[in-house]
Formats: structure tokens, C-alpha cells, sequence
């Protein structure tokens, strides 16, 4: 049996729906998904099977202009991640189109991809009239080389199989790179972290979660099979350490328990979570943070 493996990057803006493409692909929650912009900073690997093939899905964060260090280190993670892989899917929503952000990234694609394949994802089809789509798909192939197109809704599944069948097919011959019941390659104790973070993003708003980072500091595992862990959330003025502490501390028992049950799910056993809030004034200048978020500090530079 000829076995296949291989790295998919997927690229786009922020909120285009790339961790939601890749939770989709993977069938498990590796990517956290939030309404907010920019959520995903590190390159997150989901591994997908079909057939015989093995897909290594780099998650990346999406490509936006850049105003502080992290974002610095965000946007050279993503293009780093499409340099790197095997095939780079380049997703765009349907209902926002042709943006100027969009432009930018197909500006800088052919540098960047070199010779291996691109393929255009359409996503969110089901806000837009199938005309639309079509002079859409029209519009972009006549500004680059797409080997596929595919029009896709990531949330919703149609399409999604489609790509993963034409992105199996891509992946070169050879031995798979991870165990067939590994779906991400990211250690635990940072899945638990950017869990955490998650809860706390959808819970916090306006600049509050671009100003925070999550950190297991311990994980500890229990002779009854269930799990000890302790986080930190860091945040970067004294200010915000109320607001996410909240009024009698139910803001951070709010959090720390939806992030709580969500791990249990996962991991499918006990897990006694313990979430700490400090201040760390300039966390965002920290090489050692970045790492922990799997980003390079000079790329942010």
C-alpha cells in the first residue's frame, strides 16, 4: 500500500475561517474558534486521514497589517507557514470578496508559494447568491494560477470533503509523520492554555483578549486518572486584572469553568483546573512568551 503525508497551510485574513476549516477537516476542536479577529497566534497542526493519506493541517494566523511586535510575529508565522508546506489553500469569504487585504495576500503568494500548489477555498457560500459566486471565482483565478478552486462553508461541512479528497490526492508519497491516533501535535498543556484563552476572549471584550496570554504552568497527573492544572493568565495592566478577575471573582470562575468542561471533553477524563490572573506589564516584549505560543520573537521584530 502506498501511503501519502504531507503539510496543508491555510491562509487568509482573520476571520476567513481557517480554524474552523481546519477543527472541520480534523473532526475535533485543535483551532479555537471565536468571533473575535486575530484569535489564532501560533501555527496549530490538526492531522486529518483519508484514504491513505495523512494531512497536516498548519493552521496559521490570518494575514493582516501589522501594528505591534505580536502582530509582527503573527504575520510572519502565517507566511512562514505557507512557505513550508506541501500545498497552501487560500481561503476567502464570499460575502466580503475581492477585499484590499485580500489583494495584499495574492500580491505576495507566487513569491511565497514558489511551484507547489495553490487552491482557492470560497468560504461561507451560504451568504451570497450563486451568481456572485461565480463572477467572484471569475475575478480571483484571473489574478493568480489557482490549481482548484472550491467553494466551501467551513462551519457548516459542504464542500469540505471535496477539498480534503483533492488535498489527500497533493500529499506526497511516504511514510505518515505522526501516529494514526494523533490529531495535533501541539502539547497538551498549550491546548489547555489556548482553551482558556478562548473562554476568556469570548467572555472579555473590545482590546481586553489582544492584551492577554494563558499558561499552563503545571500539569500534573493523578493516580486517578484525572488531571491537575494550573494556568496563569498574564495581562498587561493592573486595570485589566479586575476585568477579568470581575465583580466578586465570577468573571475568572465564569471562564476558568467553560474551559474547564470543555478539557474534560476533549481528554475525556476529570479535570481539576486552577486559573490564576497576573499582571506582567510587558509580556507582549517577552521572547519567552512568544515561544510558548510557538512564535518566534524575531519574527516580531
Amino acid at each position: 500500500m502506498t501511503t501519502r503525508a504531507g503539510f496543508a497551510a491555510l491562509i487568509g485574513e482573520p476571520n476567513a475561517g481557517k480554524s474552523t476549516l481546519t477543527n472541520r477537516m480534523v473532526g475535533a476542536k485543535v483551532s479555537i474558534v471565536t468571533h473575535k479577529v486575530q484569535t489564532t497566534r501560533a501555527r496549530i497542526r490538526g492531522v486529518a486521514i483519508e484514504g491513505d493519506a495523512q494531512i497536516v493541517f498548519v493552521d496559521t494566523p490570518g494575514l493582516f497589517a501589522p501594528r505591534r511586535r505580536l502582530d509582527r510575529a503573527m504575520v510572519a508565522a502565517a507566511w512562514g507557514g505557507a512557505a513550508d508546506a506541501d500545498v497552501v489553500v487560500l481561503l476567502v469569504e464570499a460575502h466580503r470578496g475581492l477585499t484590499p487585504g485580500v489583494e495584499e495576500i495574492l500580491a505576495r503568494l507566487e513569491e511565497v508559494a514558489g511551484d507547489r500548489p495553490v487552491a482557492l477555498a470560497i468560504n461561507k457560500i451560504d451568504r451570497v447568491k450563486a451568481e456572485a459566486l461565480l463572477g467572484l471565482s471569475k475575478t480571483l483565478n484571473d489574478r493568480f494560477d489557482f490549481a482548484r478552486t472550491f467553494m466551501i462553508s467551513a462551519e457548516k461541512g459542504h464542500g469540505v470533503e471535496d477539498l480534503r479528497r483533492w488535498l489527500a490526492g497533493m500529499m506526497p508519497e511516504g511514510p505518515w509523520l505522526y501516529p494514526e491516533d494523533q490529531i495535533a501535535d501541539l502539547p497538551l498543556r498549550m491546548l489547555a492554555a489556548e482553551i482558556t484563552r478562548e473562554k476568556a476572549t469570548l467572555r472579555l471584550h473590545q482590546e481586553l483578549p489582544y492584551q492577554l496570554t494563558v499558561e499552563s504552568e503545571n500539569w500534573e497527573e493523578r493516580k486517578d486518572g484525572a488531571a491537575r492544572v494550573d494556568q496563569v493568565i498574564y495581562v498587561a495592566r493592573e486595570g485589566h486584572k479586575g476585568i477579568v478577575l470581575g465583580h466578586r471573582g465570577e468573571t475568572i470562575k465564569a471562564i476558568s469553568q467553560a474551559a474547564r468542561e470543555e478539557l474534560e471533553e476533549f481528554l475525556g477524563r476529570k479535570v481539576h483546573l486552577f486559573v490564576q490572573v497576573k499582571v506582567r506589564e510587558r509580556w507582549m516584549d517577552e521572547a519567552e512568551r512568544y515561544a510558548q505560543m510557538g512564535l518566534d520573537f524575531s519574527g516580531g521584530g
